[in-house]
């Protein structure tokens, strides 16, 4: 076993993002690689959901204007379950890219000779694994959702049953009933965003757990929870929950800015060929895929060089959950004697 470095030990949370920033800015290429094809398999979905888009609008505009209500019903109810489908399997190619280079960050800070080859090797080989602990983890999620909507669909329930049952001129009782029911729809879609947030927080190390030891499904769901809960150190910070919870946002403005950053010329050529703010007059004169394309692919690139910044990100959190829970850096320090 190599000697670990020197420098391995437990982590404020500035230390842990510039050393995540360090290690992408020295190993860039090799990250920019092992990202490369799981952007490009991301796009290929996002593509297809494009494409597929523009034909639902055009066929939701006919079914409105002919009066179709069932072919309007039908359209919607295929456009909804496409946008789910591919927004799961995009997280799922996402998270599979967190595991491969979870699987050449980690060694590489431990000291550990790693080739970029070997994230990928060992997300091809833990695939079935990871994607029984991702669905899995999607029926934590959709629990709780339901959970923090719960208070939210109560209160529009009642606030409905209020206005439906109430006849008459406006009244102070029909007025609390609307104020209700908006309040609870409200409350009800807070719930939604909350369950998404407390699914990225609470799988945030999934992949890279199942990237650095060999559990089964069950067990890698159980072990990343494991690592994130409690406290590690005295005060609010301090608690495992609160110092992921920020790192966590860290990450998702990096990826948001890049996104947005690099899809700019992309929305450019929307913006000049088209009026955004009407989607079915879009989709009828789209921006042609010749110039939309190359467009599209500068995106998937920048996506590729910036992205991985992220992804070490939680490769750093669960190495240093690894250090501050279990003394990984005194544990390989006795070993290598």
């Amino acid at each position: 076993m190599s000697t670990p470095p020197s420098d391995l030990r437990p982590l404020a949370l500035g230390e842990i993002i510039d050393r995540a920033a360090t290690f992408w800015r020295k190993h860039l290429k090799t990250l920019f690689l092992l990202s490369l094809g799981f952007n490009l398999v991301s796009y290929i979905l996002t593509k297809g959901l494009q494409l597929s888009a523009q034909r639902n609008l055009v066929a939701l505009q006919a079914a409105a204007q002919g009066g179709d209500m069932a072919g309007f019903g039908g359209e919607y109810a295929r456009f909804l379950l496409m946008l789910t489908g591919t927004l799961l399997v995009t997280f799922w190619v996402y998270s599979l890219n967190t595991l491969a280079v979870s699987r050449y960050v980690v060694p590489t800070q431990l000291g550990e000779p790693v080739r970029p080859a070997d994230g990928i090797q060992r997300a091809l080989k833990r695939v079935g694994a990871f994607t029984g602990a991702y669905l899995l983890s999607l029926l934590w999620m959709v629990g709780a959702i339901l959970l923090m909507m719960l208070p939210g669909v109560v209160l529009s329930g009642v606030g409905g049953a209020i206005v439906f049952s109430t006849e008459g001129p406006i009244s102070g009782v029909r007025v609390l009933g609307w104020i209700l029911l908006f309040g609870g729809l409200f409350l009800a879609g807070l719930g939604i965003v909350g369950g998404l947030l407390w699914y990225l927080l609470r799988f945030s190390l999934l992949a890279p757990v199942m990237a650095m030891e060999e559990l089964p499904s069950v067990g890698s769901f159980r072990r990343s929870g494991a690592l994130l809960s409690g406290r590690v150190a005295p005060g609010f910070i301090g608690r495992v929950s609160v110092r992921a919870m920020i790192l966590v946002t860290v990450v998702s403005l990096i990826l948001i800015a890049v996104s947005v950053l690099c899809g700019m010329p992309a929305m450019i050529l929307q913006l000049i060929h088209s009026n955004p703010l009407d989607p079915v007059a879009a989709a009828a004169n789209p921006v042609p895929q010749s110039l939309l394309v190359p467009a599209e692919l500068l995106q998937v690139l920048g996506q590729a060089v910036f992205n991985p910044l992220g992804l070490v990100v939680y490769s750093m959190l669960y190495l240093d959950m690894r250090v501050r829970r279990e003394g990984l850096d005194l544990e390989r320090r006795l070993e290598a004697q």
